[in-house]
């Protein structure tokens, strides 16, 4: 399964990822992990639109992203998967979905949230979910764009 990236970011497909990340690794495909987008037929439509039309989409539950990303229409392709959290990126992790890193691009201010970067704001949940990638040995890298400077996000989680 190519995955040219697995990123995590709650606005999911948005201007960074469409102007910026999709023309740098030469993605064919977007698969979007979030149960609430795959239930919601008007937010993957929306998704749809944002996309160049060369690009497909597919708007997967946690539960079915896997099996999907495994099977042979998306073996042949390149993906860039996208999940608006860390508990989602972790599930794929531990469900069998393999990646050398995963790219932090914005975890933005929800209330009991503290600020670790400039767009990464994290609770205590996403903190143990992140520290479990980084025990998985995957690099956890902070990269709003592929013109950024990468920072280690598991160094500065204590995580390595």
């Amino acid at each position: 399964m190519p995955i040219e990236l697995l990123r995590i970011d709650d606005r999911l497909v948005h201007g960074q990822v469409v102007e910026g990340w999709l023309p740098f690794l030469g993605v064919d495909l977007v698969a979007v992990v979030s149960d609430g987008a795959a239930e919601d037929p008007v937010q993957t439509a929306l998704m749809r639109m944002a996309l160049p039309e060369s690009v497909g989409l597919l708007s997967l539950t946690v539960a079915d992203a896997p099996a999907a990303l495994s099977a042979p229409q998306a073996a042949a392709r390149k993906v860039m998967v996208l999940a608006p959290g860390p508990s989602e990126a972790l599930a794929l992790l531990e469900n069998g979905v393999v990646v050398d890193r995963v790219n932090v691009g914005g975890l933005h201010f929800t209330v009991g949230k503290v600020q670790l970067g400039r767009a990464l704001f994290l609770d205590e949940k996403d903190k143990k979910a992140l520290l479990a990638i980084v025990a998985r040995g995957v690099r956890l890298e902070g990269r709003p764009l592929p013109s950024d400077p990468e920072e280690d996000l598991g160094a500065m989680l204590g995580g390595r």
